[in-house]
């Protein structure tokens, strides 16, 4: 899917920006599980926290395809950065889809130009997949409403100042997901605290904490659509976004795996050769490389499906799939071809596949991405 120049321009102009400012720092923060405060200020200078925002708002209005390809050079260097941008946009994607014009021009300005930026409120400590057993309830009182409840694993939490949450506005409805609503949250009033931080295998450098909220006043302009009841459809469909959000950072991330594999591979030499002449490695570098196409093949279509403005459940479902259990066979795979070195700090090969199980996870689990891919097709070919 061959891009055109303006697109070749932006992803050149981000592929320069990770080669100058992630690639040089990545190694250094990521083990020291450091917060890149300097990357996030150039970020917002070049204008990608407002990337899929329409342009009349103040954003870049990036297609989808483009956006794809900016999160696979991102994480190329540094997986985590794409965690600082996803979720905030699809708070972004949630707002320009599904707020009044009154909210998408209030919000989106400051959305994009990252005064305000966050991520997404929906995984609580007792549900994380079945999204209808949230238990976080948002109640009319006035011009506001008050929230009650908690969110965990939520990324940007600590960093961030604004975040599309979910909660239940109707407890009592059949089934669940009719009494959702989708709130865009701001920190600074009473009630809306951040908890601990989780230490995690891989993802470091980005904040990843609970978010408590008790008696949190939200403005009621702040429901999103000025509609109770429409918040499940409005986060799933910023969740096509995330997912192939997500996808295309397992290209970035098993990509650099399968480059730092194969000159390794031409570089050390066992039994008087390098080990690339080896059958058993070149079969592996056979293998890795098809399955890093495939999966590079089924995240544009996604993306030019949502571009089309076509529903992309489906398409994005798969491509989240198969490319995140790709990049962990990549990964993995570009591991055992370093040998010894692939399993020490010193090579970036350990990082790629302790990064590599957050693609699997975020987002919704393969699990669930099968049970949504097989719902869809059910659907698509429904006989009778």
């Amino acid at each position: 899917m061959p891009l055109t120049e303006s697109q070749k321009q932006v992803v050149a102009m981000v592929r320069d920006f990770v080669k100058r400012d992630i690639l040089p720092i990545a190694m250094e923060y990521e083990h020291a599980d450091r917060y890149p405060f300097e990357v996030v200020e150039k970020m917002k200078k070049l204008g990608l926290f407002g990337c899929i925002i329409p342009e009349q708002y103040g954003g870049m209005g990036l297609d989808f395809v483009t956006y794809a390809h900016v999160i696979e050079e991102i994480c190329k260097g540094w997986m985590s950065v794409s965690g600082i941008l996803n979720s905030h946009l699809i708070m972004c994607h949630i707002v320009a889809r599904h707020g009044t014009e009154e909210q998408r021009r209030r919000l989106l300005p400051t959305f994009a130009t990252g005064e305000k930026r966050g991520g997404l409120g929906l995984t609580e400590p007792d549900c994380g997949s079945d999204v209808q057993a949230i238990k976080t309830v948002a109640v009319r009182h006035g011009d506001d409403y008050v929230i009650n409840g908690r969110k965990t694993l939520i990324t940007n939490a600590l960093h961030g100042n604004a975040f599309a949450l979910l909660t239940k506005t109707d407890t009592k409805a059949n089934p669940p997901y009719k009494g959702m609503s989708c709130f865009i949250v701001e920190k600074g009033e009473p009630g809306f605290t951040v908890g601990k931080a989780f230490h995690k295998l891989g993802y470091r450098g980005l904040d990843t904490c609970e978010m408590m909220f008790d008696d949190f006043h939200c403005p009621a302009a702040n429901l999103v659509g000025m509609k109770e009841g429409d918040g499940f459809q409005q986060v799933m469909s910023g969740l096509e976004v995330g997912r192939i959000n997500i996808a295309a950072r397992a290209l970035g991330v098993a990509t650099a795996a399968f480059e730092a594999a194969i000159r390794y591979a031409q570089q050390r030499q066992t039994f008087g050769k390098p080990i690339a002449q080896h059958q058993v490695i070149q079969t592996k570098l056979a293998d890795m490389a098809t399955e890093l196409e495939a999966a590079r093949l089924l995240t544009y279509a996604a993306a030019s499906r949502k571009d089309a403005g076509e529903r992309a459940d489906l398409e994005a479902g798969m491509a989240k799939l198969f490319a995140s259990e790709m990049c962990m066979r990549v990964s993995f795979e570009a591991m055992r071809i370093h040998g010894g070195y692939g399993y020490v700090k010193d090579y970036p090969v350990e990082r790629y596949f302790r990064d590599a199980p957050l693609m699997i996870i975020g987002e919704g689990t393969s699990e669930i991405q099968k049970l949504v891919i097989a719902r869809n097709l059910l659907q698509k070919y429904k006989i009778g």
